[in-house]
């Protein structure tokens, strides 16, 4: 397994594993097969032109697309008893945890690696128990005939994300706990992260230090620092066509979260404003009062 460390934003990280290859599928559990072939499923579906097949694809798409990209990436990190596994030595030799170097501080790796890991922890566990309280409840909907029972897929479908998610937070903090991540900063992200900085952070050029532009990002206020087109380049460099889809949502959802604070924050600017030329006509008003009553 190898871990990939991608700043989406100057305070947000994306961390994804390569899946496991093919050849090893003989290795996966039961339950890992189950969500292969329904995975397969899932693609013949998404041809089909009519019907509800095709809305209840354009629907689950949809869906997929509010899913966090936390939780997308956590899930890319298998269970620490599937890997082990598949590599008997796991949990004893280094992980590679790959990263832009002049985006992210050495020093600041453990930190940050932790910090995925345990702060949605919580969340997921909460998040699956009440799927799986939910489930029972939506079973019913199964009576009805011809259509598959949506509402129950969905928060079976939800539950098993979260438990994956969960899983894969834990894996992750076993492994920080243990110090076996090897951290190795690749040249070519630096290149990437490089120009992308130069073009994002104020004072930032695409010749200046890699260590000046690493305090630069997190000095910075929140910006994305990565075009859509990234995802698919980062996916080269790493070796990883998995990884573009995972960026690319990553990107989206950062872009639109960022989007709609500035907004909000704008908003609280201009009420304020509003609040305050009320006060100094208030005070304006009760002005001319004093002074129509003093004359």
């Amino acid at each position: 397994m190898r871990l990939f460390l991608i700043p989406i934003s100057t305070k947000r990280v994306l961390i994804y594993a390569r899946p496991l290859r093919r050849d090893l599928a003989k290795e996966l559990s039961i339950l890992d097969r189950i969500t292969t072939k329904a995975a397969e499923t899932w693609a013949k579906w998404e041809e089909a032109d009519k019907g509800w097949k095709m809305h209840l694809v354009r629907w689950g798409n949809r869906v997929q697309q509010r899913i966090p990209y936390e939780e997308w990436g956590l899930k890319s990190i298998p269970s620490f008893e599937t890997q082990r596994r598949i590599n008997g030595d796991h949990g004893k030799t280094k992980i590679d945890v790959m990263f832009p170097g002049n985006a992210v501080p050495l020093d600041r790796i453990q930190h940050v690696l932790r910090t995925i890991a345990t702060e949605r922890q919580e969340l997921h566990r909460k998040k699956m128990i009440w799927s799986l309280i939910a489930a029972p409840i939506t079973a019913p909907f199964g009576l009805v005939p011809v259509v598959p029972n949506i509402p129950f897929f969905y928060v079976a479908y939800r539950g098993w994300s979260h438990w994956r998610a969960l899983n894969g937070s834990r894996h992750l903090e076993l492994l920080v706990d243990k110090n076996i991540l090897n951290p190795i900063s690749l040249p070519e992200l630096e290149k990437l992260y490089a120009k992308r900085a130069s073009r994002t952070l104020d004072g930032t050029t695409i010749d200046t230090p890699y260590s000046e532009v690493a305090k630069d990002i997190e000095q910075s206020e929140d910006r994305v620092l990565l075009k859509m087109s990234d995802a698919k380049k980062l996916a080269t460099i790493l070796e990883a066509p998995e990884l573009a889809l995972e960026a690319e949502r990553a990107i989206i959802q950062v872009s639109e979260q960022l989007k709609a604070a500035a907004k909000a924050k704008q908003e609280k600017e201009d009420q304020k404003k509003e609040d305050q030329k009320k006060e100094d006509q208030k005070k304006e008003d009760q002005k001319k009062e004093d002074q129509k009553k003093d004359s």
